[in-house]
């Protein structure tokens, strides 16, 4: 090795050394855990910086396209090509905004003066005749629309889970429960089928939702088009060409009949209300979970190597159902602050929107997916312990088949009052049994012992068969799980996207 090279990898040495001693700065200030642990990279950058304002450039370009198809003739050939040429932001880009927004205290103006920077042309025509909010809003209607159609996409994935997972269970006994207390029989399928009709309210509720957003389009200062309608000479039409132009452009079935200087905040209300539901649910399905793996009748996956408490090494907690059910509680508040932002625009817009908005919007969206990642997971390995789950269903079971004791014996000639007083007394003495003695329940026994029941011993070892107490749970879950049932149907548009999908996988 010649002496030069020597003294390179030295220097190299020395300057790794320097970079290990020091801070990463990526530690240094605050992140989000929505974006650096829980929701997918295709979320964080929809909401990115970058996405946010490249869509500004691209609305920008279609506002200047329009104008020129209307006969803004001052717009020209060269200004679009460069608008076109330059549509997502760099790194540069951002430099130049930062540094004009500094100046202008304004970030849409910074953004202007970026854009003409790079595309010169088209520097005096950027932004014609508009408002900031023909910006600031249509691309948040834009992002709200992409962001509906990955979340659609993941709930898709885990009805189709857990619809499986009520068809595969739903023969099984279990208990089920009303007041947290045990009631009778239904099945672990029939049970996973409620989750699954909760979630495709919630499917349902988003697909009208993102049906029916609009457009806010080129509106002007006020909602009057008044900017527009001077650039038009009076031309009224040409005022709706435009926003019809716009709206074929980005892919909006019209824009809004009515606008303020923004779009009507009650909007933003009604697509949080929608995804808030989800957070609903998936706070029902995972505290059920929770009960269940408190039981110890079904668990969430858990990894072969996963540690469950640093101290009780047996421990196995449901922590994938509690991250859920964490992330659904603070999207469940979310349309509180879009309720309130609603109420206090005054007149026709105040800028106390502003702020929250920018964190509600993409906190809205990323809470939704990392809850749905979190579900999809957990839905595609769920454990169930049958022999577990039947040990509990054969504690309450005698005291479920009492009803049918009564018309058996009533059936055998028996009155109907006192076979219940019998079978009354007979219980609270096996219930004493079991709470105060900590023993198995007896009642059969106590039944075979006495003689008021002796027309029906025979049929009672029968009786004790937990299948005869699910009533029509299997035939539900069939009936709305199975083939040709709604779940097929609605699921339908979304089958390519499920083949192809793979389990999520948590960042602990």
């Amino acid at each position: 090795m010649s002496e030069d090279h020597q003294k390179q990898i030295e220097e190299l040495q020395q300057q790794l050394q320097k970079l290990q001693a020091q801070n990463n700065p990526q530690y240094d200030g605050y992140q989000t855990s929505l974006t650096t642990r829980y929701c997918s990279a295709a979320m964080s950058n929809l909401f990115s910086q970058r996405s946010r304002h490249s869509t500004w450039r691209k609305l920008w370009l279609g506002l200047a396209e329009s104008e020129k198809e209307l006969g803004i003739d001052t717009i020209s050939a060269e200004a679009l090509e460069e608008m076109r040429a330059h549509l997502t932001v760099t790194d540069s880009d951002f430099e130049v905004a930062r540094v004009e927004e500094k100046i202008r205290r304004h970030d849409v103006m910074a953004h202007v003066h970026a854009f003409g920077a790079v595309a010169p042309s088209a520097a005096g025509i950027i932004h014609y005749g508009a408002t900031s909010c023909f910006v600031t809003d249509n691309a948040e209607l834009i992002l709200m629309r992409e962001a509906m159609d990955i979340l659609l996409k993941k709930l898709a994935k885990v009805i189709s889970n857990l619809s499986a997972f009520a068809l595969k269970w739903k023969e099984e006994p279990t208990l089920a429960y009303t007041h947290l207390q045990a009631a009778q029989l239904i099945t672990v399928g029939k049970r996973a089928a409620q989750w699954v009709q909760d979630l495709m309210f919630d499917l349902e509720s988003i697909e009208q939702v993102r049906k029916d957003l609009k457009f806010r389009g080129a509106q002007g200062t006020t909602g009057t088009q008044a900017s527009f309608l001077e650039i038009f000479h009076g031309d009224s039409a040409k005022c709706d060409q435009l926003n019809e132009l716009l709206c074929k452009k980005f892919d909006f079935p019209a824009c809004y009949d009515v606008s303020t200087q923004t779009y009507t905040r009650k909007v933003d209300l009604v697509v949080a209300n929608a995804v808030a539901g989800l957070g609903a649910t998936a706070q029902k399905i995972c505290g059920d979970i929770r009960h269940l793996a408190h039981w110890k009748e079904i668990e969430e996956p858990f990894e072969k190597s996963q540690i469950g408490s640093s101290a009780m090494a047996y421990k196995r907690n449901p922590m994938r159902s509690e991250r859920v059910y964490s992330l659904a509680r603070e999207l469940m508040s979310k349309p509180t602050n879009f309720a309130n932002t609603l109420s206090d625009q005054w007149a026709e817009r105040t800028l106390d929107d502003s702020a929250i908005r920018r964190i509600d919007i993409p906190e809205m969206f990323l809470l939704a997916e990392a809850i749905l990642i979190g579900l999809d997971n957990i839905s595609d390995g769920l454990v169930v312990y049958p022999k577990r789950i039947n040990a509990r269903v054969q504690e309450e079971l005698p005291f479920m088949i009492t009803e049918t004791i009564i018309m058996r014996l009533v059936a055998q000639g028996a009155s109907r009052q006192e076979a219940h007083e019998e079978i009354r007394v007979l219980s609270h003495e096996a219930g004493y049994v079991v709470k105060n003695e900590g023993k198995p329940n007896d009642l059969v026994a106590r039944m075979k012992s006495k003689d008021f029941f002796k027309p029906i011993w025979g049929e009672l070892d029968n009786m004790l068969k937990a299948e005869l107490y699910t009533g029509r749970s299997a035939e539900i879950v069939d009936k709305y799980c199975g083939p040709g049932g709604p779940v097929e149907k609605r699921l339908a548009p979304y089958q390519k996207h499920i083949q192809e999908s793979t389990t999520a996988q948590l960042n602990v």
